[in-house]
C-alpha cells in the first residue's frame, strides 16, 4: 500500500457495499435447511470492527486448508435449480466449500457479521462462492481455489453480491473502485 494516496487505501481494504440485492435462490433453501447458519451472532465488542490476531490467522489457515482437503471437489452439471449448499460434504462445489468455512469458523466463536458469503466471477466467466473475512485490517478471502488467504484487492474476480455484515439473510451488491 505503500505509495497510494491515504484516501483510497480504505477502499482497496474493504469491500464496498452499493445497493440490496436479492439473496441467492440457493442460499435460502440453504437456511432453510441450516437455520443457525442464517442467524446474527454477536459477540462482545459490538460495533468494533474485529481485530486479526496470530490466533484468528491460525484459525483461518486451520480451516481454509482443512476443509479444502476434506471435500473432493465436485461440480455443478445439473444448473443453478439443483444447487444444494451443504455442509461438509464428502463431494460438492464452490457453495459447500464456503458454507462449511463459514460453519467452522462460527463454531469457533468468531461472530456472523465478520463472515460474509459473496458472490464473484472469476476469469472464466463462471460464478464462484467465497468466503469474506471482514476484520479491522481490511477483508480477506477464504477461496476453495487457493490455499492462501488473501486480501479481496489482490484476487482477480469480478464481485457481484455479498451478505450484509448486520444480518446474513440480506445480500447487497458490490460499488467497484476504479483505480
Amino acid at each position: 500500500m505503500f505509495g497510494l494516496p491515504k484516501a483510497l487505501k480504505p477502499q482497496l481494504e474493504r469491500i464496498k457495499l452499493d445497493t440490496p440485492a436479492l439473496s441467492p435462490m440457493a442460499y435460502m433453501m440453504f437456511c432453510v435447511k441450516y437455520p443457525r447458519e442464517c442467524e446474527v451472532r454477536r459477540m462482545a465488542f459490538r460495533g468494533r470492527k474485529l481485530e486479526m490476531t496470530p490466533e484468528r490467522w491460525t484459525d483461518l489457515q486451520a480451516v481454509n486448508v482443512s476443509v479444502n482437503r476434506n471435500i473432493l471437489p465436485e461440480a455443478n452439471t445439473l444448473g443453478v435449480t439443483a444447487e444444494k449448499w451443504l455442509i461438509s460434504p464428502v463431494r460438492g462445489d464452490c457453495n459447500d466449500y464456503a458454507v462449511t468455512k463459514r460453519h467452522q469458523l462460527l463454531a469457533r466463536g468468531w461472530p456472523s457479521r465478520s463472515l460474509l458469503l459473496a458472490e464473484v466471477v472469476v476469469p472464466s466467466g463462471e460464478h464462484h462462492l467465497v468466503v469474506v473475512v471482514r476484520t479491522a485490517q481490511g477483508d480477506f478471502i477464504l477461496d476453495n481455489l487457493s490455499p492462501h488467504i488473501k486480501p479481496w484487492s489482490k484476487v482477480p474476480y469480478q464481485w457481484v453480491r455479498m451478505q450484509l455484515p448486520t444480518n446474513p439473510m440480506f445480500w447487497s451488491t458490490i460499488r467497484t473502485v476504479n483505480i
